[in-house]
């Protein structure tokens, strides 16, 4: 499993359906991801350029994907973004194999 960050904005209308019924939506957000094979790990609403957050367990970036994309679907989004996480072995593992690699800037001799 992976894990994943999604940042959310709600539409205004959307606000004005949860200011006259405030609704928990962890529950919609468990169902959607269970559906997929993963979990919810955490869902917060923030103060700033984006709504809410919500952390994910997904087996692959095809689950994760398709939870994304259900969502979005449904409208009552002003923007979505999702971010894979990866672990601390996993950046390790990344920058051993970016070693390896040679780089060549734009615009420089090969």
């Amino acid at each position: 499993m992976s894990l994943y960050l999604t940042r959310f904005s709600y539409t205004p209308a959307t606000w004005a359906k949860l200011i006259a019924n405030p609704e928990d939506r962890r529950a919609a957000a468990t169902n959607y991801i269970e559906a997929v094979g993963g979990s919810l790990q955490g869902f917060w609403y923030a103060l700033g350029e984006h709504d809410a957050y919500a952390l994910y367990d997904a087996p692959d970036n095809v689950a994760m994907a398709a939870n994304s994309l259900a969502i979005s679907a449904g409208g009552a989004l002003s923007s979505l973004e999702t971010i894979p996480l990866l672990t601390v072995e996993e950046t390790l593992e990344a920058l051993g194999k970016a070693g390896s690699i040679t780089y060549r800037p734009p615009g420089t001799e090969g």
